[in-house]
């Protein structure tokens, strides 16, 4: 019989405890488990900077760190990104799980435990996951969350009203990520008619985009006009 096993020694985990011990036996035995790519953290500021370096597939965070406790982190991580959050606490009341849960924690794990076990927990969730992962519908960059099914769009968790036109522009772009399109190739993927040259259409609709999605709309540093090119969806948010 064979079983519907995720491919885990792709994942990227993200490990943030401040004892040292707990650290080094869950990477050991998450490598045993067939993890490769594990990178650990023993400060919630470091976990969160790690977090945007590494872009994780998921993260084991200790609440109990010395300088931000893990409620905090986690709120701040999920600023910019959606990525699974499983907490490690001693804490085992049900309001703590609740408020974990509640910020956005995709699992409560309550110490002592078994490092096997957060193993097996880790590949379940990624196994319960996998459909969704071979057929995404769910695009990100930034704190801007795209969902292709439900024709919505998400600002750090607040839906944004964008029109049909808007969130399609988006869309194609999202899908294209990071490459330029002309304005008559981005107004031919959208509109689906042939462009005549009408600019305006293009500029009224990307500048209401902008202003949308943008911290600076004057300067954007997602949505990028390369002079004498088109346009780009910058995923990277450097302005370049």
């Amino acid at each position: 019989m064979i079983h519907n096993i995720p491919d885990v020694y792709t994942k990227k985990i993200l490990i943030v405890d401040d004892e040292k011990e707990i650290l080094n036996l869950l990477e050991a035995v998450l490598k045993k488990e067939g993890f490769r790519h594990i990178y650990t953290c023993t400060t919630g500021k470091g976990g969160i900077h790690m977090c945007r370096q590494v872009r994780p597939d998921l993260i084991l965070l200790d609440i109990m760190l010395p300088d931000l406790d893990g409620y905090s982190v986690c709120e701040q991580i999920r600023q910019f990104t959606f990525v699974p959050i499983f907490f490690l606490s001693a804490k085992n009341e049900d309001l703590d799980k609740i408020l974990g849960l509640s910020i956005g924690g995709d699992d409560y794990i309550t110490k002592p435990f078994s490092p096997k076990e957060v193993a097996y927990k880790m590949k379940a969730f990624f196994r319960r996951n996998q459909y969704k992962e071979k057929n995404p519908n769910m695009y990100q960059f930034g704190d801007i969350t795209i969902d292709e099914a439900q024709g919505t769009v998400l600002r750090a968790g607040t839906l944004l009203n964008l029109t049909a036109k808007e969130f399609n522009i988006l869309l194609f772009l999202i899908k294209n990520p990071n490459q330029i399109f002309s304005k008559a190739r981005l107004y031919e993927a959208v509109w689906g008619e042939t462009y005549l040259g009408n600019d305006n259409i293009m500029m009224v609709h990307m500048r209401h985009l902008r202003e949308k999605i943008e911290d600076n709309p004057s300067k954007p540093n997602y949505l990028v006009t390369v002079r004498g090119l088109g346009y780009k969806l910058n995923t990277k948010g450097d302005a370049k």
